[in-house]
């Protein structure tokens, strides 16, 4: 019977369209018209209409409209991306794919600047460690974008906005939500501008008793919970000095702890993970006519603590604990200069030095083990990028994008990427674009220094080709943005295992990856009631060299086929809006260790959200998830949320 329900509302809601978050009646979608103004297309402001770059924007009243939520469970509305672990237990690790690509090949920025985790297998920063509280709106740009961010943005970037200082001297806000498995949340926080001074200071804390990170496949109701408590305090000031110069310097200090399970179907009820994160970092913007000069420094530390006790045994060893420690300093200069009133160039250089601390050790009945510790006197990189960039913009509806990087390591020797970036303009409503650009992602130090480094060689670089068309109507109230894309990656990174009888491991270099889907983006506005909607399709494959035959096979394991979101927002009346939300997950492929792939079935999930704004500063809000309690899994032998809710009240003073 919910089968059909659902076929209904999608045949209903025309051609399987897949919708980008809840949306309030008024509030946008996150399309958007052709007139918004971005910022990570080019690194500096420019209209939608002006580039040819695919953009999604999540914007503050969206964000509003999922309170209730975490942000990756925000991002994984979006159309091509799918955030596996969203609807997991709370402190779940939260893997990215962004069109398909593999966790690491999506760059993720705060405030334009990379951040990652210099101690992980992939690199990617833990999404987890940054409240939706603190965040000002979401800007997505997808296809390689290598040339303007350097490494892992193969996929396309992620550029988290942090808030900034209000209009007011004092604005004060705060939050409280409380819902299921006994889960608070609340956020604290002041910012203001006085003079020519901007403020901005949050803090965000999350708790939850959670439930049992793997599935009890026995039966036996006696897997324990496994919760999470975490804090997040992110700081930062601007100050104007004169007309032309600006400084800016921030902060952010999260960490959470996290109960954890040993693996698939396998309970453990010591085992713990704490993460801790460190930010600070520091700017400036020196104005000059038509130019404008920015330089960006940032610090990350990032600490992982994986602890297991003897006193429950959930798999292989008794005891175990691996201790990783990753460090980054990250340097930019760039300017952008407006030439004429039709063309702008955009010139930098950027540094990254990356280090690592790792240790493990276990107890298992074999005895003791340790693995080779890694020191970040030994176990560092360093990466050197020069690009320059020019865009020709509204010669009678035409703009274009050429630009290319030189990005030399220490380690790998020398990457060159490019990209070119199409469009025109008809009416003012009509967008035909194309882009073809190149990317690549570096190999992890993980990969090169653990003990699963490559026996003989080096690894090489992964790099990658994409090639994506589309076409976008807008006008006031509909907004329709189809896209094709094609990304193929040469040297790609995957892990090797001889088996019997030496078992040898290790990273290697496979010979391509082919990946390719079609996203198709609608919103419609009927004053009272809003449509947004999106179908993604995927595929995706590896082709390996086995002698003198090539080898071809589907490997994109957790990723579906086929996406669909379809949401409805509503406004009942003045101060009532209600947003009504499904998606559709098909069938998708889970790897298994030394053993056929094994299907996972496809679901859909309905959600509801709701809010009231009883005065200008107190909102009161509540957000039902999963409200048919359908059982599914994101990853294979772990527990997804069942139905569950939020409800809180905001205030704005």
């Amino acid at each position: 019977m919910k089968k059909k329900i659902f076929i209904a509302a999608a045949v209903l809601f025309s051609s399987r369209l897949y919708a980008q978050t809840p949306v309030p009646t008024n509030s946008g979608d996150s399309t958007k018209n052709l007139d918004e103004v971005v910022m990570t297309a080019t690194k500096f402001p420019i209209k939608q209409s002006l580039t040819g770059k695919v953009v999604t924007v999540i914007d503050q009243k969206q964000l509003q409209r999922n309170t209730g939520k975490s942000l990756t469970e925000v991002l994984n509305a979006q159309a091509g991306i799918i955030v596996n672990g969203s609807s997991n237990t709370l402190g779940t690790n939260q893997d990215v794919y962004l069109r398909g690509a593999a966790a690491g090949k999506t760059l993720i920025l705060l405030d334009g600047v990379p951040v990652y985790d210099a101690s992980g297998i992939s690199g990617a920063y833990d999404l987890n460690l940054i409240s939706v509280d603190q965040v000002e709106r979401v800007e997505i740009l997808k296809g390689s974008q290598s040339t303007l961010y350097g490494s892992d943005a193969i996929a396309g970037v992620i550029n988290i906005i942090t808030k900034k200082g209000g209009a007011k001297k004092l604005n004060a806000n705060a939050n409280i939500a409380a819902g299921s498995y006994h889960t608070l949340k609340g956020s604290v926080g002041v910012n203001g501008t006085i003079k020519n001074t901007a403020y901005n200071v949050q803090y965000s804390k999350l708790s939850s008793k959670g439930f049992s990170t793997a599935q009890d496949q026995a039966g036996t109701n006696n897997f324990d919970k496994d919760g999470i408590d975490e804090n997040v305090f992110r700081a930062n000031i601007g100050q104007k000095i004169g007309s032309k110069f600006s400084i800016k310097a921030y902060t952010q200090l999260s960490n959470y702890k996290t109960d954890a399970d040993t693996g698939p179907f396998t309970d453990d009820a010591d085992y713990t993970i704490k993460n801790k994160n460190s930010l600070v970092g520091f700017g400036a913007d020196y104005t000059l006519g038509k130019s404008v000069l920015h330089f960006n420094y940032n610090y990350n530390k990032v600490n992982r603590i994986y602890l297991d006790d003897s006193a429950s045994r959930g798999g292989f060893a008794y005891y175990s604990k691996g201790d990783y420690t990753g460090k980054s300093h990250f340097i930019e200069l760039y300017g952008n200069i407006g030439v004429t009133k039709n063309i702008d160039v955009l010139a930098g250089v950027d540094y990254r030095n990356q280090l690592s601390d790792q240790s493990y050790t276990s107890v298992s009945m074999f005895g003791p083990f340790d693995s080779p510790t890694l020191s970040d006197d030994s176990v560092k990189v360093n990466q050197f990028g020069a690009y320059a960039v020019v865009v020709v913009k509204n010669l009678a509806g035409f703009n274009v994008e050429l630009g290319g990087r030189f990005n030399n390591f220490n380690k790998y020797g020398d990457v060159f990427t490019f990209s070119f970036n199409p469009s025109y303009v008809i009416k003012k409503s009509i967008k035909i674009f194309g882009n073809i650009s190149s990317g690549f992602k570096a190999p992890s130090l993980y990969q090169v220094y653990s003990e699963y480094r490559i026996p003989a060689g080096e690894l090489k670089p992964e790099k990658a080709l994409s090639i994506e068309g589309g076409i976008q109507y807008a006008n006031k109230q509909v907004n329709i943005r189809a896209v094709y894309f094609n990304r193929q990656i040469k040297d790609n990174i995957v892990f090797f295992s001889a088996g019997a009888p030496t078992y040898a491991s290790y990273y290697v270099n496979a010979d391509k990856q082919k990946d390719k889907g079609f996203e198709l983006e609608a919103s419609v506005d009927f004053g009272k009631v809003t449509l947004n909607a999106n179908y993604v399709n995927l595929d995706g494959k590896i082709e390996t060299k086995t002698g003198t035959k090539d080898t071809a096979f589907f490997n994109l394991y957790r990723r579906p086929r086929q996406t669909i979101n379809l949401n409805v927002g509503i406004e009942l009346c003045k101060n009532w809006n209600m947003n009504i939300g499904v998606q559709s997950i098909s069938k998708r492929y889970e790897a298994v260790y030394n053993a056929t792939p094994v299907e996972m079935p496809a679901y859909y999930v309905w959600n509801l959200y709701s809010s009231y704004t009883v005065t200008k500063n107190i909102k009161v809000f509540a957000d039902f998830k999963n409200i048919t309690d359908e059982k599914y899994a994101e990853v294979r032998g772990y527990n997804s949320r069942r139905f569950n809710f939020m409800a809180g009240i905001n205030f704005n003073l």
